[in-house]
């Protein structure tokens, strides 16, 4: 059972910067997808980003040029740096991990961007 501890986030003013972190344990497969969703009140759970094993990463367009997502696979960890926040990028911000056709979810971590 693969458990994800999250950290980071918090409150900004827009045109700010946050960090997450995500570190993953109880898993025992190399080849696996590490990233973010977030979920805005009354919106439905949107991907952010997400990075192969093999530091392939994909954005939303929203999150382009304005996110980097990273990862640190002996920690079995992955980050996500987010530059320019708006207003619109306030949610609740979920780390997930993927292998093997499971899927696990964080607690998730709540980024609130002030106008």
């Amino acid at each position: 059972q693969v458990q994800l501890k999250e950290s980071g986030g918090g409150f900004v003013q827009a045109g700010g910067s946050l960090s997450l972190a995500c570190e993953a344990s109880g898993s025992s497969d190399f080849l696996n997808v590490m990233g973010w969703y977030r979920q805005a009140p009354e919106k439905q759970r949107e991907m952010v980003a997400f990075i192969t094993t093999g530091g392939r990463a994909n954005y939303t367009d929203g999150a382009k040029g304005r996110f980097t997502i990273s990862r640190d696979n002996a920690q079995n960890t992955v980050y996500l740096q987010m530059n320019s926040l708006e207003p619109e990028d306030t949610a609740v911000y979920y780390c997930f991990y993927y292998s093997g056709g499971n899927n696990y979810w964080g607690q998730g971590t709540q980024v609130t961007v002030s106008s």
